[in-house]
């Protein structure tokens, strides 16, 4: 609504990157037909423009601290003055002033012609500010401001390279840079999915987030926003009334290094001192989980071996890019994976290999407190909570009727166990924890009570409480018991946890927004950095080579940094998601599928067609390198196919094929004929099997077998550097 509004009222532009002519793409000025994964050179060729004809936003980027900023009415300021260590060629870090002896090591430097400055990043008293294209030379000492690294970067290559490189022409570059500066702060770069789904997918974010910094516009309206935010709803600020990590005096911790090695670095480890580079498998120290890595892991047993699996509202086989079979096989062999328990609304492509399927709640039954996107510029906590009778049996823990599901096995399981946590006084003294209810309510708690002292929402009306009442009459005991919800609060919040849950969570006034001036009202406002300091300084664990701390285009490539090239197969494979799909379960909703589109199709340019020699509703298979017959066996005597009907259209870059997502349920998710329930065969729908998942023929990557590329720093799995054929069936 933002950008059809912004389009139609208010004369934005819009320049949309994108191999296929989204409906997005359809109603923008420009639509760029991009490379899969030419995202950096494009934007770095956007950079070079903007630095020749000196677009970037000299006054903001001058400014080397806070008191600076605050002077000049900014709320952030940025590193670009800063000077970078060049050592061995590369750099390093960040030079401290204790190396020059200007100041501490906590301090930085920067330059003021002849003259060296050590600055305090959040000093608010002394305003510095610093050359932008400073070169020192000091001794041993080399340094440069990472403005003038980030400019040198953007001038290796001429526009008419990166044009190459990003299958963009030179004009269009100049035109969308020209645009992009020409209205102050009000103007973004934004990306999601589609960039970082690379190998490379860290530079390519990297890269765009950078073209915001050169014009200034973090917290400006029309530029970077960081959203408005939530209120806490696991405690921790000085207004709630539960802080969750201090409820359980006896609460288990984890320990060790997690099976998918995210959030730690190789070099930290004792396998390191062992095994020195390359690592087995890779590792990911910059995020907070990898969920293509489980299985892979697994099967490898690295850095050890899983007794027990569990997942819960995921499809992992069926999801995941590139290793689908060795998902599968991996699923299916009980030497691998000994017990293996999914908690699903359905038996998925996944959870049909498990040895147990915990029945699940939908989210029309359950509860949680999902947070919402940046595009909310208003502090927002959404709050989700039993609104339909659950379909799943009513079964009793510890004498507590409630609906099975996974908040059910867990509290049944702990109790079996003697887990601390649960039970007569699992949350603390006086807070029983025995219902699904005495936990969430108290989130809710916290989101009503805020994160400031006095920030609280007011108590529910008598009106109010009745509402609430009579809009839950129909949902059965073992759902909605008011005193036994009562219980799970103390007196004084149950009214104010009403007035959260009558309006499905709570938010702020918008006029927030509108009396904050040019300003967002929720605040980054700290420092941009132009040099990561922290990914130069850290070395990938299949290489033994350092990152890069700058933007930088580089084509797919393997753990092990070999170039992907398979020349053999002619098209690039990409995926998108319509915007009546979108997840797995969505297949089921007959009346978006079947109305609006029946199936999928492998959509592929004219020209491609052509020269292919195929025509619309041609039917086709998918092959890969890594999987030249383009199918799955799955191991219950079927195979799936990665087949569908050809569509030719003019909005698709030339060498690309997309296949969109939601797609081809192979034999599960009530398409199989097989399942067996207490005896009974299910009668199956097979409008659910209906299209194609290219998941499988996605590309393994060789060098370490198993799972699709990835990004080693990023983490994200690639759905776009696969490249395929095509062949008539």
């Amino acid at each position: 609504e933002k950008l059809t509004r912004g389009l139609v009222e208010r004369g934005c532009q819009l320049a949309v990157a994108d191999p296929r002519l989204s409906k997005t793409a359809a109603k923008a000025r420009w639509w760029l037909p991009i490379k899969p994964g030419g995202d950096a050179a494009l934007a770095l060729g956007m950079m070079r423009w903007i630095f020749e004809h000196e677009r970037y936003n000299k006054d903001y980027l001058e400014n080397a601290n806070r008191a600076a900023a605050a002077e000049r009415r900014e709320p952030t300021w940025s590193s670009a003055t800063y000077l970078v260590k060049i050592e061995e060629g590369r750099p390093t870090r960040f030079l401290r002033a204790s190396e020059v002896g200007l100041g501490s090591e906590h301090q930085f430097v920067i330059a003021q012609g002849e003259h060296l400055i050590g600055v305090t990043p959040e000093d608010k008293s002394a305003p510095l500010r610093g050359d932008l294209f400073a070169q020192v030379v000091r001794g041993e000492i080399h340094a440069k401001t990472s403005l003038l690294l980030l400019r040198d970067r953007a001038y290796e290559k001429e526009l008419s390279e990166y044009s190459e490189l990003s299958g963009i022409e030179v004009r269009h570059i100049e035109e969308v840079s020209r645009e992009f500066t020409n209205h102050g702060r009000r103007a973004a770069a934004d990306f999601y999915r589609g960039p970082c789904q690379h190998s490379n997918g860290y530079y390519n974010s990297l890269a765009i987030v950078l073209l915001n910094s050169l014009i200034g516009n973090v917290d400006w309206k029309g530029g970077m926003s960081k959203g408005g935010g939530h209120w806490h709803e696991f405690g921790g600020k000085a207004g709630n009334v539960y802080h969750f990590k201090k409820l359980f005096n006896q609460k288990l911790t984890s320990f060790g290094v997690t099976n998918t090695r995210a959030g730690r670095k190789y070099e930290a480890t004792t396998l390191f001192a062992k095994d020195g580079y390359p690592a087995k498998r890779p590792w990911y120290p910059y995020i907070g989980g990898m969920y293509s890595e489980v299985l892979p892991s697994a099967a490898d047993k690295y850095p050890y071996p899983l007794k027990v699996l569990f997942t819960n509202k995921g499809t992992i086989a069926f999801s995941t890019p590139a290793g689908t079979q060795e998902s599968i096989d991996t699923l299916r062999d009980p030497s691998v994976i000994p017990l293996f328990v999914s908690f699903d609304i359905v038996i998925g492509e996944t959870s049909m290999y498990a040895d147990y399927i915990v029945p699940d709640l939908t989210y029309m039954e359950r509860w949680g407190t999902p947070h919402v996107t940046p595009d909310i510029q208003t502090k927002t906590s959404k709050v989700r909570q039993p609104a339909a009778v659950p379909l799943t049996e009513i079964v009793a823990v510890d004498g507590e009727e409630m609906p099975i599901s996974t908040e059910a096995f867990l509290i049944a399981a702990a109790k079996e166990m003697g887990l601390p946590g649960v039970g007569k006084d699992g949350l603390g003294p006086g807070m029983d924890f025995h219902r699904p209810e005495d936990f969430y309510l108290k989130l809710i708690a916290n989101i009503a009570f805020g994160d400031k002292k006095g920030d609280v929402v007011p108590e529910a009306s008598l009106k109010e409480l009745t509402l609430f009442q009579k809009a839950r009459r129909h949902l059965p005991k073992s759902v909605f018991d008011e005193k036994k919800w009562r219980r799970a609060l103390r007196p004084d919040e149950w009214a104010k946890v009403i007035y959260v849950l009558n309006r499905g969570g709570r938010y702020e006034d918008f006029d927030k927004y509108e009396k904050s001036g040019r300003l967002l009202p929720h605040k980054f406002g700290k420092m941009v950095n132009f040099f990561v300091e922290e990914i130069a300084g850290a070395k990938n664990s299949m290489t033994g080579k350092y990152f890069d701390g700058l933007p930088h285009y580089e084509p797919a490539m393997d753990a092990k940094g070999h170039i992907i090239s398979d020349p053999d197969f002619p098209l690039r494979l990409i995926t998108y998601k319509e915007i009546f799909g979108g997840h797995s379960r969505t297949i089921g909703n007959y009346w978006a599928n079947y109305s609006l589109q029946t199936s999928n199709k492998v959509l592929i340019n004219k020209r491609d067609g052509v020269r292919l020699g195929l025509r619309d509703s041609d039917r086709v298979r998918l092959t890969s390198k890594t999987n030249p017959k383009g199918e799955v066996d799955l191991g219950d005597g079927t195979k799936a196919k990665v087949e569908g009907e050809i569509k030719l259209i003019e909005g698709i870059r030339p060498g690309v094929v997309a296949v969109s997502w939601h797609y081809g349920q192979w034999n599960a998710y009530g398409a199989s004929e097989k399942i067996v329930v207490d005896g009974a065969r299910i009668n199956p729908d097979p409008r659910r099997a209906v299209g194609l998942c290219s998941n499988p023929v996605n590309r393994v990557d060789e060098s370490v077998g198993r799972a699709g590329l990835t990004d080693p720093i990023g983490g994200s799995v690639s759905f776009y550097d696969t490249d395929v054929k095509l062949v008539r069936v």
